[in-house]
């Protein structure tokens, strides 16, 4: 668990617990599997059109018809970032190297989708131009979502953000 909390090396607990740095390694692969196979099938996976209609239905009735959920990126300080790597998450105006992580959540804090950003993609516009997000609305593949504002009809849906983002 520290080792996935606190990104840390596994040979850095060997002491620590008094196990060896192989079956630290093994456990958390374990670990992860677990999760996966205990939280998989309903919280690790893309919404389905199901849910798509639940968050559209939801959106609707706090005012915001369309809306797929809220968009935003953080930075999450790396305290264990290897010194050769610093340069590549480090910004200008935050003097500690940090990791981006788009997410996409609903009112409800159900988180569905997730993207941690790639090496130098130190702001939200370089996250976002590498997220998966918008792949299948880019290649034609995405829910159509039907819904009127103001007398305009409207049949993609949005994310709430703030205004750094592209429109």
């Amino acid at each position: 668990m520290r080792m996935l909390a606190y990104g840390t090396p596994a040979d850095m607990w060997d002491e620590n617990f008094r196990i060896g740095e192989t079956t630290i390694i093994e456990c958390m692969k374990k670990f992860c599997q677990g999760v996966i196979v205990n939280f998989g099938e309903k919280y690790l996976r893309r919404p389905t059109r199901e849910d798509i209609q639940r968050l559209l239905h939801i959106g609707e009735a706090r005012g915001f018809p369309g809306m797929l959920g809220s968009l935003d990126c953080m930075h999450w300080q790396w305290r264990s970032c290897p010194k050769a790597w610093r340069g590549q998450y480090t910004r200008g105006d935050i003097k500690h190297p940090s990791v981006m992580l788009e997410a996409v959540a609903s009112h409800d804090l159900w988180i569905w989708h997730t993207f941690f950003g790639v090496a130098g993609s130190n702001n939200d516009i370089n996250v976002l131009n590498r997220s998966p997000l918008f792949t299948e609305v880019l290649e034609g593949r995405a829910s159509e979502v039907h819904f009127t504002v103001n007398g305009t009809g409207y049949n993609m849906g949005y994310y709430l953000a703030d205004g750094i983002y592209p429109e």
